[in-house]
């Protein structure tokens, strides 16, 4: 079912520190900052020769980041995105198989412009999965 990782998320409480430590630092190729309204966050990507890494601010009091850096104040790994053929073909062999998809179950447009869905982290050893349609 699970195709490459897509990209790993990391949770930061101060986005243009965090790009500027990426870019400046590492040396790293940066992407412009998106806002995500739907999901209550505003993302960069850090493009790697075989994958991204995401960092993630959030975006309004209610965001789910705001809650995560509530208890991890200085940020730190949010979750694993592992790319899917058919985001509802996985979907309903994974609830079938007792796993949890968080929200309604239905696939949200995530910042590929591509369907995803989040996985409850209880089910995976405490590590919050999503998954991306390619």
């Amino acid at each position: 079912m699970l195709g490459r990782v897509n990209h790993i998320a990391i949770a930061v409480p101060d986005l243009a520190a965090a790009v500027a430590s990426y870019r400046d630092t590492l040396g790293a190729a940066v992407s412009q900052p998106q806002a995500l309204p739907a999901h209550g966050v505003t993302v960069v990507f850090v493009e790697l020769p075989n994958t991204k890494v995401e960092l993630l601010e959030p975006l309004g009091e209610a965001s789910p980041i705001a809650a995560f850096l509530e208890k991890n104040p200085s940020g730190g790994m949010h979750h694993i995105c592992y790319e899917v053929d058919d985001i509802l073909a996985a979907r309903d062999q994974l609830m079938a198989s007792g796993a949890r998809v968080l929200d309604n179950g239905e696939p949200k447009i995530g910042a590929h412009g591509k369907p995803v869905l989040f996985l409850h982290p209880k089910d995976f050893f405490g590590t919050l999965i999503e998954l991306e349609q390619v």
